[in-house]
């Protein structure tokens, strides 16, 4: 008899190529992988995976029970969200996020999480979107909560929130003095510190600053926002960042949101995972990002 627990590993084993990298996602060992592989194979009477020096591929038996054990597995998910108590739910969830949300409630939907599925335990990675981007199409993540929706027909995602950028100066600056907006001449006469050089909010600013025949504005690209922020507190330069991220600092008066005549597109981030995948753990996870990112102020969707 076929157990949905050895069609799941068969699954990981095949998305993810190997029978360690599926071990390290299902939290056990390699041999307790191949021993569900092979209780498979047993019950089948075929062999599903040609095993050599160069790696683990897919038999043609084996490409044809994908479709089948991704189907018993989505009715699966469906019966677990659906009927199941919310303390079911259990498993490792590999979520990348954006530092963004690390600085406004991250560790809001982690205690959210314990409250309401307490046998779910979350593996976190903090990078730039483009780095989570591989990350899922590697499947070395299950969820990324990043800039998006991503261009990759691959990909499912749903909305989570939206912040604007704006321009934040010391509050002793002289941009902060000024009564009139500052515009693109203003920000390119001094460094301005934002997002890193390969994230789309450096881009648009690039381009919003940039003047013909001009030399390229100063952008100082940080992967570190705690690193942005203490660069604007120190007067290095203005900072293009989400106001949420300095609110204690602007109610301290050391820092001032400066109007601005830029047009900049706000930052919308997304939970986003692979669109083959049906890990009822994971939307669990999901659901719950979308339930407290509704609840943060300034987080428009």
């Amino acid at each position: 008899m076929l157990e949905l627990k050895e069609l799941e590993t068969f699954l990981w084993v095949a998305r993810l190529g190997g029978f360690r990298a599926a071990a390290h996602k299902l939290n056990t060992t390699q041999p307790s992988i191949s021993k569900r592989i092979a209780a498979v194979e047993a019950t089948l009477g075929v062999q599903l995976f040609d095993r050599g020096p160069k790696g683990t591929a897919l038999t043609p038996k084996g490409r044809e029970l994908v479709s089948y054990a991704e189907r018993m597995l989505a009715l699966r998910a469906e019966v677990m969200t659906v009927v199941g108590a919310p303390d079911a739910v259990r498993g490792v969830v590999r979520l990348g996020v954006s530092e963004t949300i690390v600085h406004t409630w991250l560790s809001r939907l982690v205690e959210r999480l314990h409250g309401l599925h307490p046998h779910v335990t979350l593996e976190i990675d903090v990078d730039t979107t483009p780095s989570l981007r591989e990350g899922l199409l590697a499947q070395t993540l299950d969820v990324a909560l990043l800039l998006g929706p991503l261009a990759e027909p691959r990909t499912k995602s749903l909305g989570l929130s939206t912040y604007p950028l704006s321009v934040v100066a010391r509050a002793d600056s002289g941009l902060a003095r000024r009564l009139a907006p500052v515009g693109v001449e203003d920000l390119r006469a001094q460094p301005v510190i934002t997002y890193p050089r390969n994230t789309r909010p450096y881009m648009n600013l690039r381009d919003a600053l940039a003047v013909p025949g001009e030399p390229a504005p100063r952008l100082y690209a940080n992967a570190s926002l705690s690193t942005i922020v203490r660069m604007a507190l120190d007067g290095i330069g203005v900072a293009v960042i989400p106001a949420v991220l300095v609110e204690r600092e602007i109610a301290a008066g050391e820092l001032v949101v400066v109007e601005s005549t830029l047009d900049l597109a706000p930052l919308t981030f997304t939970a986003t995972w692979l669109a083959e995948a049906n890990d009822h753990t994971a939307q669990a996870v999901i659901a719950t990002a979308r339930t407290v990112a509704r609840e943060q102020p300034f987080a428009a969707t």
